[in-house]
């Protein structure tokens, strides 16, 4: 396939010796969306204001559709969207107001900006608020207004920093919605980046997980949960175990732990397994209660290659960035 982005051993090194990214590699392909997922700090914003030309990198090299970082930005500039962490709309101007300023920059006509807005206003749900102020928009208005003056000017590449940070899950959930209709109307390469699991899961064809400037690992979403060996069945039975556990004839059986009523059995695949791990079972005497499969998550991919969690990370993401708007808005 075609490639939308290429990075070759990309560094970046601020002053203070401050490594923020690591010889880090990769390629995106055209029409994928394309995460990175880490914590704050490890490097995601660096590696965007790279591609998108704001920061120039320490060494190794960057294109972007074809031209080169450093040396045709403003040939990339013209090709690409981006909907930043930090909101950007004018408060004191009206939703529409602010696609204007955005559309004039990439030298549109007025009437091609209205044009243009009116169905992506429409895509986001924002079409009768449009004549508003910003400042009278939710969190989740504004983003979706971000993301409609990022589209504005139909860029090839758009890229996306933590587009759903500081949102309820309702509103994260209906801002997906709009990012995958945007994929899918526009053929439209997309690069985010992200620190939520499950948007990462949900949304991207391939996710590099990066941490403390590196990239771990690079996959889609299924390649990177076969990282972590095995399924977990969950056999939750009536009483204790009447005799001494045996598995014998379970089909890719690695371990498993007893718990009271509770016997945590690992497998290569749990769809496979599970049938004659009930057989087992119950011809020893068991009463099953229930019967739980748990398939690995990005989660335990994530603690498995960097060895620890990124949820504290997520808290103070979510934390940091309610103060930055209280103040913002102050």
């Amino acid at each position: 396939m075609e490639k939308a982005i290429v990075v070759k051993n990309l560094r970046k090194v601020y002053e203070g010796e401050v490594v923020a990214v690591d010889d880090v590699s990769f390629e995106v392909e055209r029409g994928e969306i394309f995460g990175f997922l880490g914590p704050n700090g490890a490097g995601k914003t660096t590696t965007i204001n790279i591609l998108t030309t704001l920061v120039p990198p320490t060494s190794g090299e960057a294109y972007v559709g074809d031209h080169k970082v450093g040396e045709e930005d403003e040939e990339i500039r013209r090709i690409i969207g981006l909907v930043p962490q930090e909101l950007t709309a004018d408060d004191e101007l009206t939703g529409w107001e602010n696609i204007y300023l955005q559309g004039s920059l990439y030298g549109m006509s007025r009437s091609e900006i209205r044009s243009e807005a009116r169905e992506l206003l429409q895509m986001v749900g924002l079409e009768e608020a449009a004549d508003r102020l910003v400042r009278t928009y939710s969190g989740g208005m504004r983003r979706r207004l971000e993301l409609v003056m990022g589209l504005i000017h139909k860029p090839e590449i758009l890229f996306l920093d933590e587009p759903t940070l500081g949102l309820d899950v309702q509103t994260r959930a209906h801002l997906w919605d709009h990012i995958r209709r945007v994929r899918s109307e526009y053929d439209m390469t997309i690069f985010m980046t992200t620190h939520y699991m499950d948007e990462a899961d949900k949304l991207c064809d391939r996710i590099a997980i990066i941490d403390h400037g590196r990239i771990k690992a690079i996959g889609t979403p299924d390649e990177l949960k076969r990282m972590v060996e095995g399924d977990l069945v969950i056999v939750r039975t009536v009483d204790g175990p009447p005799i001494d556990v045996r598995l014998d004839g379970v089909p890719g059986l690695k371990d498993y732990t007893i718990d009271g009523t509770e016997i945590r059995i690992r497998v290569e695949e749990g769809e496979r397994a599970t049938p004659a791990i009930i057989e087992s079972l119950v011809s020893r005497g068991y009463q099953i209660r229930s019967v739980e499969l748990v398939r690995p998550s990005l989660e335990q991919v994530f603690l498995t290659l960097t060895g620890r969690s990124i949820r504290e990370e997520e808290a103070l993401d979510t934390i940091s960035y309610r103060v930055m708007m209280r103040r913002r808005r102050g």
